[in-house]
């Protein structure tokens, strides 16, 4: 950084300016924490000559604090992998339960968002389709932020929720189930071929409520990927220019996820294969009656402040499978 012609090559100085920064940013919270530890012991020996409860206290506070801090640290090690600094597009799928599913998926979009909002990112909807009496049948947002696509992967999957349905006259109970894809935001430097020959671009008017150009002209993009059978819509810009140049990130994006897939032999399923968005296959299930729990299935992890759950305080959810938690005991939910 420090050599005259650093500044020729603005794009690359840039990218290089990021890299220090993203060093920076990862080796100074180490190194603070070092320095308190190494001044721990003295301030504890301190303390006890003094023979000061409040001073002895500080101490504690201090040893908390730092663990705290430790444990963020290994989050951060955990998220590790070449895409999880990315930002995430995720899309929500009601499955199993007609409109109790679409609004149990409206639920879903609300909850990640808060759950966004908490973490200090930003969420940008790309599309939505809304349900026929109430709710969303699918919806694709961007969640934009460091470790957004790290943490987000962890909620892939069905989730399912359980509770009277307010739909329903007579007040019975019923089981919806949602499914999330996450997928991450790839760097534009990563070579994506889409040629013109394998794509079909679709135009229409936008569904949704708007104006000012929004649903009255023919400005929504649909690109379907005809040797995969993949199809992504965008409709949340006036411009069809602009619509059109984020479905073709979101396909790239899709492209990219595939053949990282098949090079991971570990992965269970590839991306697309989940199958029905029904019973047998949640990750997680929120119940609402005739108890009030969150439990996932994968971690054993589980909560009975379902208010606070689904105002995105997943948390603890994330973190148990990003540290490899493992179920060890039988969901209480899984014969309801």
């Amino acid at each position: 950084m420090s050599e005259p012609n650093f500044w020729d090559d603005q794009n690359k100085a840039r990218s290089l300016l990021n890299e220090a920064n993203d060093i920076r940013g990862k080796l100074e919270p180490i190194q603070k924490i070092r320095l308190r530890l190494e001044e721990l012991p003295l301030l504890e020996e301190i303390a006890l000559e003094e023979g000061s409860a409040s001073a002895l206290a500080e101490v504690d506070v201090e040893k908390t604090t730092i663990l705290k801090e430790l444990e963020k640290l290994e989050l951060k090690l955990l998220l590790s992998q070449p895409n999880d600094e990315c930002d995430a597009i995720c899309t929500l799928s009601a499955g199993a339960g007609g409109t109790e599913s679409c609004d149990w998926a409206n639920m879903l979009l609300r909850m990640y968002s808060r759950w966004a909002e908490r973490s200090g990112y930003k969420v940008e909807m790309l599309d939505v389709l809304p349900g026929e009496q109430a709710g969303v049948k699918t919806a694709t947002f961007a969640v934009r932020g460091r470790y957004a696509y790290g943490k987000l992967k962890c909620e892939r999957g069905v989730h399912r929720l359980v509770r009277i349905s307010p739909f329903d006259a007579n007040a019975r109970r019923h089981t919806s189930f949602v499914a999330l894809d996450v997928i991450a935001q790839i760097d534009d430097n990563i070579q994506i071929e889409i040629s013109d020959k394998d794509i079909r671009v679709d135009v229409f008017r936008s569904a949704g409520s708007g104006g000012q150009g929004v649903n009255t002209t023919d400005s929504a993009v649909r690109i379907t990927h005809l040797p995969t059978g993949i199809v992504v819509t965008c409709q949340n810009e006036r411009s069809q220019i602009k619509n059109r140049a984020s479905a073709l990130a979101v396909l790239k994006s899709r492209l990219y996820d595939i053949e990282m897939d098949k090079r991971r032999a570990e992965q269970e399923k590839i991306y697309g294969e989940k199958g029905e968005i029904g019973w047998g296959r949640q990750i997680r299930s929120y119940v609402l009656q005739p108890y009030q729990m969150v439990k996932d299935l994968r971690t054993g992890e589980s909560t009975s402040d379902t208010q606070g759950v689904l105002d995105g305080e997943i948390d603890l959810f994330i973190e148990a499978k990003l540290r490899g938690k493992k179920r060890t005991d039988q969901d209480p939910t899984d014969t309801e």
